[in-house]
Formats: structure tokens, sequence, C-alpha cells
């Protein structure tokens, strides 16, 4: 019986010993299960976070750490966009040509300078100026209406390489580079002259104006005798404008224009003609001027002092008796925007010559010699706080 209760007993230890393995691999088949579940369980919040951050703007997700240095924070790189006058963003990834209907469609959404700026106010209502006729007759009022088909640009990215470029003349009257200059700037020439692109920029001649637009941060660079080099790009003077303000040159400056003025928003577009009417200010130049400039011009190029002489920024009109009905639409237009926002003097050069972008598609312009320097007045012009503008 002793031997039989021992293997009992040794049966029973055994018994025992094994149930406590059991119930030992039990818990850790367990704990291993709850491991697993624990891990996809993080994983999968990780991932839901991660997710639900790059759905925040940047503004919203950006975290405060007070423990942090001041100044010390890496700042957010700014989203280059801009809201335009329907609220809609200009989308541009590379330079665009003036003469393509990607830009026509750009430049339909902006609008350059504020809608107060006298290059956008409407002046059929000014009075004419009381010296008027006579500064009409020294601009040789028989000859006829004529335009110079000169002024091409380029619409460039917010993210366009800016170079340097050496100013050769005005240095002291140029705005700082570098400038998102890009590789296919037009140069005043292209495209009517028989020549490529590369051959106009290293050759061409003439005032050789280029004008490059960023149309999401508005700003306008434009550039006076451009000429590309095997060293790079050189210029005699360089003129940067806010369009978002009604800021101007610094009294005394020049710009690509002797009067001081920008080229691009008195340049007759595509768009502008489609539109039935140019819905802005021209450009129009005149053989002789005097040594004087009325706002917003702030520069002149004569020592001519004749009180019968325009002024750099003096500011003419077509007669609103003059008949324009039966003009084709692309001359018609031009005449319509000349009765309503009028022409700036802006440069010494041939008597009553606009400037239109050399845009094939834009058709008639011959038709606009039926006018005369007769059919023209001059206003008087309004200051900077007049006019719009008055507080």
């Amino acid at each position: 019986m002793e031997n039989e209760d021992y293997d009992l007993e040794i049966e029973e230890k055994i018994k025992q010993k094994e149930l406590k393995i059991k119930r030992t691999a039990l818990l850790i088949s367990v704990i291993g299960v709850l491991a697993f579940i624990s891990v996809v369980y993080f994983a999968g919040s990780k991932g839901r976070v991660k997710n639900d951050a790059a759905s925040v703007p940047a503004a919203e997700n950006k975290m405060e750490t007070k423990d942090k240095p001041a100044g010390k924070e890496k700042p957010q790189a700014k989203k280059e966009t801009a809201k335009v006058s329907d609220n809609s963003p200009v989308n541009i990834t590379k330079p665009i040509m003036f003469n393509t209907f990607e830009a026509d469609a750009i430049m339909k959404k902006i609008q350059l300078f504020p809608k107060d700026n006298p290059w956008n106010e409407d002046i059929s209502g000014r009075p004419v100026h009381p010296n008027s006729a006579n500064m009409m007759e020294s601009c040789d009022n028989t000859r006829k209406l004529a335009y110079n088909l000169d002024m091409g640009f380029v619409l460039v990215p917010p993210d366009q390489k800016k170079i340097d470029v050496k100013i050769t003349s005005y240095p002291d009257e140029s705005d700082k580079g570098p400038y998102p200059l890009p590789d296919n700037a037009p140069i005043e020439g292209y495209p009517i002259e028989n020549s490529n692109l590369d051959d106009i920029q290293r050759n061409g001649k003439g005032d050789r104006h280029s004008l490059v637009l960023d149309p999401v941060n508005m700003m306008l660079y434009e550039f006076y005798i451009l000429r590309k080099t095997d060293a790079g790009w050189e210029c005699a003077c360089e003129a940067t404008f806010d369009l978002k303000t009604n800021k101007t040159r610094p009294k005394g400056w020049t710009s690509s224009d002797a009067a001081g003025l920008p080229v691009m928003p008195a340049a007759v577009r595509y768009d502008d003609v489609e539109s039935g009417i140019v819905a802005h200010a021209m450009r129009v130049t005149f053989k002789q001027s005097r040594a004087a400039y009325v706002w917003p011009a702030t520069h002149y190029a004569s020592k001519l002092t004749g009180s019968n002489l325009p002024r750099m920024g003096d500011r003419v009109r077509l007669k609103a008796g003059v008949d324009i009905s039966n003009y084709s639409a692309h001359p018609k237009a031009i005449l319509a925007g000349l009765k309503k926002y009028g022409a700036f003097m802006a440069d010494n050069g041939g008597n009553w010559r606009i400037s239109v972008c050399p845009d094939s598609r834009i058709k008639n312009l011959d038709e606009l010699g039926q006018v005369h320097g007769s059919d023209f007045e001059v206003i008087v012009p309004t200051g900077k706080n007049e006019g719009p503008r008055a507080k």
C-alpha cells in the first residue's frame, strides 16, 4: 500500500505539473494575441492621425511649442496662389507667350492695377484742358492715327527662376534684381521681324522693350534695351511695378518708357479688342514733348519748354462726337477705349502712334487711319488724390 500510495502521489504531482504548464502556455498565448491586437490598433490610429493631419490646412495644423526658442521655428512654405477678380486662382506652371489663348484666359481673370488707378479711370467726363487746341496742333493734328506692333509680353509662374541682369545705362533709376526673366522672353521686334527669337534677343534693333508679368503675385518687370549675350543678359534700365497698388516710380526716375510709366498695362491686347472695348488707358507717342511731367508720370526726356508742347503723362481723349459705328470690331474696340479711357503721352516717337501687341489675331488696324489728331483733345489730368482716388 505504501508503494501504491507513493505511486499515486507521484502521478498526482505529474498531473499538477502538466496542468500548470498548460495554464502557463495558455496565458502566454493570450498575452501574444493581445500584443498583436495592440500593435494593429496603434498602427491604424497612427495612420488615421497622419491622414487627418494631411487634410488640415497648414495654418490649422501648425502646433505651437512654448518651450521652443523664439525665432527657431522653421517657417512653413507659403502657398503660391492668388485670388483674382472672379475669385478664381490663376494657374500657371510655365512661361506663356502673349499671343496664345492660354495668355488670353489668364489676362481676362486678372486686374492690372486697382480699379481706381489712372490706367483704369473713366475720363470721358473730364474737362478739356484750356490749352488743348494748341497742344494738339503742336503734335501735327492733321496726321492720321497710327499704331506700332511693338509690345509683346510673357507671363511667368511664381516660381520662375530669378536671374541677374546687368544694368548698363540707368542703374541708379532701376529696381534691384534678380528678375524672373525666362529664356523665351520676347523682345520688341518679335515675332514680326523675319528672324527667330534667339536672333532678336541678341541682334534686334530699336528700343528692345521686354515685358514680363507674374500674374500670381501681380508683379511686372519691364526692361529697356534688353539683350542676350554670351556672358548673360543686360539692359539699359529695369522698372518693377507692383500691380496691386497705385505706387508710381520715384520722382525723376525713368522706366522702360521716357515718362516713367509702365508699358504693358497700356498695350492693346487681343483679349482687349475681343471684349468690345479696350478697358484701360493706352499709350501714345509724340515727336516733341515738354521738359515737364504730370502725375502719374515721373520723368521727362526733353529740353524744350514751350507751353504748347505736351508733358509726359498728359492724357488725350478721342472726342465724344467722333462716329465709330462703322468700324470693324477690333479698331472699334480701340476707338471706344480712347473715348472712355484715353491715352497717356508716354514717350518721344512718331506722332499719334499707339502701342499694340504684335499679335496676328488682331485685325483691320489700318482702319484707325480714318481718325486724325484733330479728333482728339487733351483733358485736365486728375492728381494722385483726385478723381476716383479722392478721399
